[in-house]
C-alpha cells in the first residue's frame, strides 16, 4: 500500500498535464475526478465519468470498486481513551477499513513507510462499533473511518478511501528525522482543516 499510497498522492498534487485521462479507457478527464479501487492490489484508478458508472452499481466479484465521493464529519462520534488504548494502534492517526481480501476490518495508520498496518483488537472494534452504528454502514474496502487525535484533536471522519491515501503520501513526502517536521504537522493540519469543510455533519454516530 505504501507505494500506491505515494503513487496516488502524486497523481493528485503534482502539476495537471493539459489533458489527464483516464486510465481504463484514455479519455480526457477533469482534474477533478473519481477513482476506482482495485482490492487485489490495494491501487487507486483514475477514472472517467462513463468507467466510474460501470462499477458504481457495488456488484461482487468485479476487479474495480468506484470509490464514493461523500465526506462525513461525526461530531458525535463516541471513542473515549481507554477504548483507543484498547485498538492498539501506536500514533494518534490512523483510518480503519473492512477489507475484502482479508476478511476482516484492517487498522492503518501513516508513516514514513506510508500505510502500516497495526495488530486490531477486534472485541475493541465490535465495542466501537456497538457504541457508534454509523460504522456498520462502512463501504467495504472503499470508505474509511478516519481518526484524528494528533495534540488536542478529537476527529472522527467517514471518508473515501482515496482521502486515506492522500493523507499517507503527505506524510510521506513532508516526514523528516524521527519525529516528523513543522512542514508535516502543518500539512496534516491543513489536511484535515480541509476535510472539514468539506465534509457533511452527521451528528448521531
Amino acid at each position: 500500500m505504501a507505494t500506491n499510497s505515494l503513487a496516488a498522492l502524486r497523481r493528485l498534487r503534482q502539476a495537471r498535464e493539459p489533458e489527464e485521462r483516464c486510465e481504463l479507457c484514455g479519455n480526457p478527464i477533469e482534474a477533478r475526478h473519481r477513482h476506482l479501487f482495485e482490492p487485489s492490489t490495494r491501487a487507486l484508478v483514475c477514472a472517467c465519468r462513463a468507467c466510474t458508472l460501470l462499477f458504481d452499481d457495488g456488484s461482487e466479484g468485479r476487479r474495480y470498486v468506484a470509490v464514493p465521493p461523500d465526506l462525513t464529519y461525526l461530531p458525535s462520534f463516541q471513542l473515549d481513551d481507554v477504548l483507543w488504548d484498547e485498538l492498539m494502534i501506536p500514533v494518534n492517526l490512523a483510518f480503519f477499513v473492512v477489507s475484502s481480501t482479508a476478511g476482516r476490518p484492517l487498522a492503518l495508520y501513516p508513516s514514513p513507510a506510508g500505510a502500516t498496518e497495526s495488530q486490531l483488537g477486534l472485541e475493541a472494534w465490535e465495542r466501537m462499533v456497538e457504541a457508534n452504528p454509523v460504522l456498520t454502514g462502512l463501504e467495504t474496502d472503499v470508505q474509511a473511518l478516519l481518526v484524528n487525535r494528533v495534540g488536542a484533536a478529537r476527529d472522527h471522519f467517514i471518508v473515501p478511501i482515496d482521502e486515506c491515501f492522500h493523507l499517507v503520501g503527505l506524510v510521506r513526502l513532508h516526514w523528516r528525522g524521527l519525529s516528523g517536521s513543522t512542514e508535516v504537522w502543518a500539512e496534516i493540519a491543513t489536511f484535515f482543516a480541509d476535510l472539514r469543510t468539506r465534509a457533511r455533519v452527521r451528528k448521531d454516530a
